[in-house]
């Protein structure tokens, strides 16, 4: 028989309140939940620290930084997923989707190739031999300005955990780039290139949006349907771009970078999500709008950790902090996640839900994290 866990003399940070009780669970889900600060005989004393629901992670790059850790180094695939799985574990995240980009441009001056489908099976792979410590989720990040989309797109199926797709439009001078010289900035630094290269990459991106951007649009929405994925738009700046959105059937918009884009997915019943960084650094690196002014104003419901996952805790308290109510600050990253994913059986405490949970308390107004679980399996 599997003796059960029991968690006590917490703060549970419930959907709409946090309250002092225990919480038990049993087979990977939570059986009980009782408030008091008594700790039962075989308990783990919490000691006041807060018991909350495991993070639920939309969109995160890291996996693309493990298996390249380096521009042109291409490190182990099975190794990296590993260390990415671990790493986010170790940051309280126990349900993630992956983000992997589908639509490459095989030849130019910023030239990249094909990876998702790969890289995905192994992902799989790991997972059918019980490998992994959390939940995976693919993300595909349909890109319309390039030359493979559609292909790529077709040689994933219902069975691949596809949870969204987003409709990604680096086209320079709009957008996350509306600012030029922004995008000038991060191209040659991230790529080495010189003036005529750059004016050279930039005449390919607008090249190829405009002979297969919007078909490309249109493809994404269809694979969207096809895998039973929600659809999620990025980098919305105009009304009308979240009019399209709307149209097309969007209900989670990736990092707005205006705040008239944001009012406008409120308006349209969008679900706005926010990098964790931008709170953090009290700004968007890309000159965007900041984070905390859309906290401000009502218009954010979810944060990511974008680039550095142990950003998503620390921006919900600061959230929390920002807001005067813990609880909604981690719904951020919990519960409202978790629903814009479709996801039902996670993201928050209640009986017979997923007993994906993560114990911290704040330190110096910073988050340490005592234990993370998921399944009621501890796994950091």
């Amino acid at each position: 028989m599997t003796e059960d866990l029991i968690l006590a003399n917490a703060q549970l940070v419930l959907p709409d309140e946090t309250v002092t009780g225990s919480l038990r669970v049993r087979a990977g889900r939570i059986s009980g939940i009782d408030t008091g600060a008594s700790v039962p005989v075989g308990a783990i004393n919490c000691e006041g620290d807060f018991l909350c629901p495991g993070l639920v992670e939309l969109h995160t790059d890291n996996l693309e930084r493990h298996i390249q850790p380096r521009p042109k180094v291409d490190w182990p695939h099975a190794a990296a997923i590993l260390a990415h799985d671990a790493e986010l574990a170790s940051t309280g995240i126990t349900t993630v989707f992956d983000a992997m980009r589908v639509g490459s441009i095989p030849s130019g001056a910023a030239r990249y190739g094909q990876y998702a489908r790969g890289l995905s099976r192994e992902l799989w792979q790991l997972r059918a031999q019980d490998a992994l410590k959390i939940s995976h989720f693919l993300h595909l990040r349909a890109e319309v300005c390039s030359e493979t989309l559609t292909d790529e797109l077709g040689e994933f199926g219902p069975e691949d955990r596809v949870g969204l797709v987003s409709i990604m439009d680096h086209t320079p001078g709009q957008r996350q780039f509306r600012d030029f010289s922004k995008f000038e900035a991060y191209v040659k630094g991230k790529h080495a290139m010189d003036d005529d290269m750059f004016m050279q990459h930039v005449a390919q991106l607008r090249g190829l949006r405009d002979r297969h951007g919007d078909r490309h649009e249109v493809e994404a929405v269809k694979a969207a349907r096809r895998l039973g994925a929600v659809l999620a738009s990025h980098d919305d700046t105009t009304v009308a771009q979240v009019g399209v959105s709307a149209k097309h059937g969007i209900r989670l918009a990736e990092f707005p970078t205006t705040i008239e884009a944001a009012r406008a997915c409120h308006e349209n019943g969008i679900r706005v999500m926010m990098g964790a960084p931008n709170i953090i650094r009290g700004g968007s690196h890309s000159g965007n709008v900041a984070a905390q002014e859309l906290a401000e104003l009502g218009y954010l419901d979810i944060m990511s950790s974008d680039y550095v996952p142990s950003s998503l805790l620390l921006s919900a308290t600061m959230l929390g902090q920002i807001w005067g109510n813990m609880a909604r600050g981690l719904r951020t990253v919990t519960q409202t996640p978790a629903q814009a994913a479709g996801l039902d059986d996670r993201g928050a405490l209640g009986v017979g839900l997923r007993a994906d949970l993560i114990r911290f308390r704040l330190r110096s107004g910073a988050p340490a994290l005592n234990g993370v679980w998921s399944r009621g399996q501890r796994v950091a």
